[in-house]
């Protein structure tokens, strides 16, 4: 469990641009560990956490994209039900606010990675890892 950076890039809801994404990422031989997307009418905002965030960053600033980093937490955790559960418990105990998450484990899987955007990572992080 730890703390990264999740890049948020805000582009146009039209086809093709999840593609142009992750072709940029890939010629750069950035990896995406987590992706999320939500939608609106006219744009699109794509979630990630990747290998390179900096890198990232600045490829994406390059090609004039809106982007936003934040913090979040990397959970490589169990795959078994409750085990959300328990984390949201913990979190909740401490008065700590879940904004937002997302994750993705194959039914076989024994782990599984969840992305967790709370109201104070740093707290949030002490609390699960005691």
């Amino acid at each position: 469990m730890q703390i990264t950076k999740q890049l948020a890039l805000f582009v146009a809801n039209r086809p093709g641009m999840l593609a142009r994404i992750c072709e940029v990422l890939s010629a750069a031989q950035i990896n995406i560990y987590a992706i999320s997307t939500s939608d609106t009418v006219d744009h699109i905002v794509v979630r990630m956490v990747v290998s390179d965030p900096k890198k990232a960053l600045h490829i994406f600033e390059e090609h004039g994209s809106l982007v936003v980093e934040t913090d979040v937490l990397m959970i490589d955790g169990s795959n078994k039900p409750g085990s959300l559960a328990s984390i949201a418990h913990k979190l909740a105990g401490a008065k700590i606010n879940i904004e937002y998450v997302y994750s993705a484990t194959s039914p076989h899987a024994q782990k599984g990675l969840l992305i967790l955007r709370a109201s104070n990572p740093l707290k949030a992080l002490k609390v699960l890892n005691s």
